[in-house]
Parts: C-alpha cells; structure tokens; sequence
C-alpha cells in the first residue's frame, strides 16, 4: 500500500525538512520506493538534496499551476525522486485563492504519477497555509516532527484543530500516525519532561526513536547529502535509520 505521509508542524526550526530527507534516504537503503516533494518556498528541501533548484525551470510552481505533469518534475537522485520547490510558491496562497478545487490540485497530480512508489514524503512549510492544506488533503499520513522543548508544544492544539476539520471536510481518512521527537538529549530534565507529556496525550504514536540532537546532522544540508552520505556512523544516522526501521515495522503490523 502506498503511503503519502505530510510531514507537518506550523512551528519552524523543529526538523521538518531534516526528517524528510533522512526518512526518504532511510526508507531508500531499506528498499522502499520514495518520492519526497518539496513543498516550502524557501526550498530547503531540495537544497539539503543537492537539487540545483536555480537550474531548474519546472518545479512543484509549475506543477500545481497545470503547466507541467508532474513525471516532467521530478528530478533524480540516484535512486531517489524528488520534486523541487521554488521561491515563486510563496505566492501559491494569493494566486491559487480563486481556482476551483483549490485543495485538491496536489493530490490531483499525484494520481498522474506513472512510476509506483512506496512512500512519498510531503515537505510542509511552516505554516497552516493553502499549501499546507493541499498536502493534508493528499496524505494518508501524518508523521509531526517535534523538538522536545516546551515552545515547540505551542500552537500545536492548532495544529490538531486544523488536522481535524481537513478530516472532516475534505480527506476523512487522515490520521496522524507519527510524532517523531527531534533534538533531543537524554540529560536534559526538560527534554525527557516534553516527551512525557506527548506520550500522556498521544501514546504509541509517538515513535519510539529519538533523534538526537547531533551536529552532523545540522551540517550535512551545506554538503547537500543526507546525513547517510554526510556521517554514516553519526548518531543522526543511527536514529533515522532506526526511525525509518520503526516505520516500516509499523506499515507490517497494520
């Protein structure tokens, strides 16, 4: 079964993107089929890919807008597919405002695809915008990134508000069925505190991987590579490949 997981957090800085590109990595060397689409204008994304986002004349921009089909974006990495953002996204709430459908011109796209694929990861930017919106309504998943700090904890209950209505207008069958706890180091009273909390409210859906609070992880997007490529005996890289392991223990128990 193919699984469309948006990777969601309104918050910035709590690793989004960072779990998207180790995830998609991660569940590639465990030979799953991954399509990350990279959907924030800032395009961090892709560059943490290496993508030569300034070469490129088709993006996820031109995609949304029909001008493209969407097996004409995607750019390889290896065995690993990506679709490319660019600045002109951040434009997409104003200029999409009045198409019909506007919530489903992704999810619309991704039925075009012509090449199966195991999992395709949604890169959220960060905020409860009209994109945000299309992925929700894409997904089949939702994996929330959450650094463990008590900060990172505010605005959530808007995030599961919103989660909640996309439910219940437009996708009803999405759930949220991963938080993935990022940042995080086990001397930290407060660190391990969150963490309780989250479990106290959400239980096995919290993953039971950490990822670690790891400089080689923060590193590795300058190099444009995954934390795999970039420090392969890193901690980062031992979480995420844990992380991506308990996903796919997950997928067979369901």
């Amino acid at each position: 079964m193919q699984r469309i997981i948006a990777i969601v957090n309104q918050k910035g800085g709590v690793s989004k993107t960072t779990t998207a590109v180790n995830v998609g990595a991660g569940l590639l060397s465990l030979n799953r089929k991954v399509l990350i689409v990279d959907l924030d204008p800032q395009s961090h994304c892709s560059y943490s890919l290496g993508v030569p986002v300034h070469e490129i004349k088709n993006t996820v921009y031109e995609m949304l807008k029909n001008k493209v089909n969407i097996n004409n974006v995607i750019f390889s990495r290896g065995e690993l597919k990506v679709i490319p953002s660019s600045l002109d996204m951040s434009a997409a709430d104003l200029e999409f405002s009045n198409i019909p459908g506007r919530e489903f011109l992704l999810k619309e796209a991704l039925l075009t695809l012509s090449e199966p694929f195991d999992y395709i990861l949604l890169d959220c930017p960060p905020s409860l915008s009209l994109i945000t919106l299309n992925a929700l309504t894409s997904a089949t998943d939702i994996y929330i990134p959450l650094q463990t700090e008590v900060l990172a904890l505010q605005g959530f209950n808007k995030l599961l508000e919103t989660i909640e209505l996309v439910k219940q207008r437009l996708n009803n069958n999405l759930l949220i069925t991963g938080i993935v706890c990022t940042r995080y180091s086990a001397n930290k009273k407060l660190n391990n505190e969150v963490i309780k909390s989250v479990i106290e409210q959400f239980g096995d859906i919290v993953f039971k991987t950490y990822i670690r609070e790891n400089i080689p992880i923060a590193e590795a997007p300058s190099y444009g590579k995954t934390i795999f490529e970039y420090k392969p005996d890193s901690n980062g890289a031992k979480d995420y490949l844990n992380l991506c392991k308990e996903i796919i223990t997950r997928e067979v128990q369901q």
